[in-house]
């Protein structure tokens, strides 16, 4: 077997790995295959005779191809990415599949994505390799040219960010599943008091894209205020179909063959405490969603 062979067939060993680390860190599939692909092309030019440990040595380069792209992100002025909706991840529901199970559990949700994206760059490498991944902070530190102490400060700094802002969600799907179905029925009958009633008291709805913001995010805080934004959603619930978001229930807006919103929920304690919609066409339509047609 020649050596490239050899080198193609490890890669592909780990490329669903390098993928994970890539789309947690950046949150877009499309960056995400892009930083993949440029890993491959610099493996493709090393000698693998230098590499003791191939795995650690990808994720390494991965995770440095990433944090390129997010410093590039800043300096291109694209903030605030506080507001940002991220790319998500969506199968269809079906609690008995055992690829929505793989799903699940390797899954990372919208809300933790939109705060990861509020890190600074080295912040979110640290936290993302050390508090998802194990990488020792020995490893992290000459990534980001720091101390291992220094990038245990930034992983702890961001560790508490995530704490203080993501929610941490129920765990039941088949729960999960039944809030987001009270959440459409309330919407679809307009019962304003129904939809309170779901909705936490301090619910963040955000709104990426539509007919005539496609590049801009809305952002709604507080259950009475979603509640009055979802009884506009009306005439749109019945063409909405059960999905698995990042793990978590959700749901795809399908009119005929054309998507018109994904929406990822969040729910702590029985409410919806965040709702992610992605509206904006030119996204919807990068997404294979061709399970949801009928």
């Amino acid at each position: 077997m020649g050596e490239s062979v050899w080198l193609a067939e490890r890669f592909e060993e780990q490329r669903p790995h390098l993928r994970s680390v890539a789309y947690r860190m950046l949150g877009s599939h499309g960056e995400a295959d892009d930083a993949v692909q440029e890993t491959w092309l610099r493996l493709s030019r090393t000698d693998s005779d230098e590499l003791d440990n191939l795995a650690a040595w990808l994720t390494t380069v991965v995770a440095r191809v990433c944090l390129n792209t997010l410093r590039s992100r800043r300096r291109r002025g694209e903030e605030p990415l506080d507001i940002r909706v991220p790319d998500p991840v969506v199968v269809p529901a079906g609690p008995d599949d055992p690829e929505h199970s793989a799903v699940v559990a390797d899954s990372v949700g919208l809300a933790l994505l939109v705060v990861l994206d509020t890190l600074a760059p080295a912040e979110r490498l640290a936290f993302v390799l050390h508090d998802m991944f194990g990488v020792p902070f020995d490893e992290i530190a000459p990534m980001i040219d720091r101390s291992p102490a220094a990038a245990r400060q930034l992983a702890s700094r961001a560790r508490r960010r995530v704490r203080g802002q993501a929610p941490t969600p129920d765990t039941d799907l088949t729960r999960q599943r039944e809030v987001v179905t009270a959440f459409l029925a309330a919407a679809h009958d307009g019962d304003f008091e129904a939809l309170v009633a779901v909705l936490h008291p301090d619910v963040v709805l955000r709104s990426a894209g539509g007919a005539t913001r496609a590049r801009h995010t809305t952002v709604i805080t507080g259950g009475r205020e979603v509640a009055a934004q979802a009884t506009l959603f009306s005439r749109f619930t019945p063409f909405s179909r059960h999905a698995v978001i990042n793990g978590a229930a959700g749901v795809v807006v399908m009119a005929a063959d054309r998507p018109l919103a994904i929406m990822a929920f969040t729910i702590t304690g029985g409410r919806i405490a965040e709702i992610d919609v992605i509206a904006d066409p030119d996204r919807l339509n990068r997404f294979d969603l061709s399970a949801f047609t009928d």
